[in-house]
């Protein structure tokens, strides 16, 4: 009768290296008391979810708060679903948003003494971990099947019962090692499946990092943990990774958490210790019905990081509202600090919400609309022609035009206790300061200019003369905006709206109705930033040529 051992040496007749062998090429990491080490394991099948940014974040900022390593591990074993080049793709965006790992997976190389750290580069260690289990009694070959899977899942389905390769219904667990050795050697087709004693009746229980004890049924599936491609299933390849890179702290999101007894089970039959385990909440969207949803690449553009890259969306904001979903805290926190050093942001999993967080939009754009008004003008112009570069080439090559021009636009009213937050992204930095280069105010002025109704061509025609007369922009923006007043009281504009509010048939409008016409007049807006400097930009010439050309007009 052939043994355990020898049915393990059929399958791997090449397979030498034992276990005790990794251990030693693997040693425990020498590290600081408390240091965790984290990983980013993504496949290489697509883009940067936003949940794996979410994910990766909190990862980076585990091991470097405690003084560990945080690496990234590319699962590949799906080939089926492997596109080219994603995995680099993944790196080089995970690196814009400044979530960089201390080892592993880099790209386009690999750095670290834990590797490869690219699964279908582990064969051999896989490998060696399976025959380990096949020698215990712990793994068996399967010759099923998918039409035999199937028979097996319909009987299970028509007879209420949880679905699966388990117990009574796991064929191939109960045919003897003669017959499995006879099988293999007459070429039958076969992958291994690790065999469970769990029972699905009982619980066991769990303690997350994030979601405390709970109960859950215990593992009884007997999974697929080497495929007939000669690769492991992700169930048995993460928990060998996991052990022989010394992870400690596995951090995922909540849909693995149906997956945790089958990860437990099979770090227990391996004899290691588990890693503790985080399973984070997800990021969600209202549908259209008001019901809460996952967040889903095939149907929110939100989903994919490259949204916000494509956008122009500054990379530290989008992590700063990440933070705001990672810890109920951050927010106040973030605050107090001014938006400025979130790397001192002490995170922990305690203050971490269980409900998945609605994806607010409108957060992300006011954390984006702060870090922006921090910058200076050249650190703008730094990051809007890098951008540009990529996404906009004819944002590039207005802002080219003239660096300093546009450099004098950004920074209306930037250097100041309390700049304005004119700007949440470049994405349609465009579209706000065309206005400023002639060749778009062209166009713009081609359209109906929004002037209200109240005012008639005449009337504008005579305000806007004479501004073009007296107004002087050498001066105070004060002193500017007191001879604005001086203009509108002698064509009876209230020099306040609550005047003109109390006493509606003194006067034609207020003072800020001939800001407004002035407004329209120079950028074809209703809003713009700052008016005074808007002129101060343009120069007195262009001020009164486009003052010239909006009253020919009328």
């Amino acid at each position: 009768m052939i043994t355990n051992q020898e049915l393990a040496n059929i399958i791997f007749p090449d397979v030498k290296t034992t276990l005790e062998d990794l251990e030693k090429r693997y040693p425990l990491r020498q590290l600081p008391a408390g240091a965790e080490v984290t990983r980013f394991a993504p496949s290489p099948t697509g883009f940067l979810h936003t949940g794996s940014l979410f994910t990766s974040m909190i990862c980076r900022k585990v091991a470097t708060q405690t003084h560990g390593v945080f690496y990234v591990r590319l699962e590949d074993t799906d080939t089926k679903r492997e596109i080219q080049g994603s995995g680099e793709q993944l790196l080089d965006q995970l690196s814009l948003f400044n979530v960089t790992p201390d080892e592993g997976y880099l790209g386009d190389h690999q750095k670290g003494n834990y590797g490869p750290y690219v699964q279908s580069e582990r064969a051999d260690i896989y490998r060696i971990a399976i025959k380990h289990l096949i020698e215990i009694g712990r793994a068996y070959p399967c010759f099923c099947s998918p039409e035999e899977l199937n028979e097996i899942r319909t009987k299970q389905e028509a007879a209420k019962l949880v679905p699966g390769y388990y117990g009574q219904f796991a064929k191939c667990r109960f045919l003897t090692n003669d017959e499995k050795a006879t099988r293999i050697l007459a070429g039958q087709p076969f992958v291994v499946r690790y065999k469970s004693n769990g029972n699905h009746a009982r619980k066991i229980r769990v303690t997350d990092l994030v979601r405390g004890t709970f109960e859950i049924a215990e593992n009884d599936q007997d999974v697929v943990i080497y495929k007939s491609d000669g690769l492991p299933t992700y169930h048995f390849a993460h928990v060998v990774d996991d052990h022989f890179m010394r992870t400690t702290t596995v951090i995922r999101g909540e849909e693995w958490i149906p997956s945790l007894p089958i990860h437990l089970d099979l770090f227990q039959a391996m004899e290691w210790q588990p890693p503790f385990y985080a399973h984070l909440p997800v990021i969600q969207k209202l549908d259209e019905n008001g019901n809460k949803r996952k967040l889903s690449k095939r149907l929110d553009s939100e989903a994919a990081v490259s949204y916000f890259l494509q956008d122009g969306y500054p990379s530290e904001a989008l992590i700063m509202y990440l933070m705001t979903i990672a810890n109920s805290n951050f927010e106040e926190w973030i605050f107090q600090q001014k938006f400025d050093r979130m790397e001192d942001f002490a995170f922990t999993f305690s203050k971490m919400s269980l409900d998945g967080a609605l994806f607010d939009l409108g957060k992300l754009n006011f954390f984006a609309r702060e870090i922006l008004s921090k910058k200076n003008k050249d650190e703008i112009y730094a990051m809007v022609t890098t951008y540009a570069k990529v996404y906009q080439p004819k944002l590039l090559e207005v802002v080219y035009r003239d660096p300093n021009y546009f450099k004098e636009i950004m920074n209306i009213e930037r250097e100041k206790e309390n700049p304005r937050k004119d700007y949440e992204k470049f994405g349609n930095l465009l579209d706000s300061i065309s206005f400023f280069y002639d060749d778009f105010y062209e166009d713009i002025i081609k359209e109906k200019l929004p002037f209200s109704d109240r005012f008639s061509p005449e009337l504008i025609s005579s305000v806007l003369s004479k501004i073009k007369e007296e107004l002087s922009l050498n001066q105070d923006e004060q002193s500017w905006f007191g001879q604005m007043k001086e203009i509108g009281e002698s064509l009876r504009f209230a020099p306040n709206g609550k005047l003109f509010k109390n006493n509606p048939d003194q006067y034609n409008g207020s003072v800020a109705d001939i800001a407004e016409m002035l407004r329209i007049t120079l950028t074809g807006k209703k809003n713009s930033p700052n008016l005074y400097y808007v002129m101060k930009v343009l120069g007195k010439a262009r001020c009164d040529k486009r003052i010239e050309s909006v009253i020919s007009s009328f």
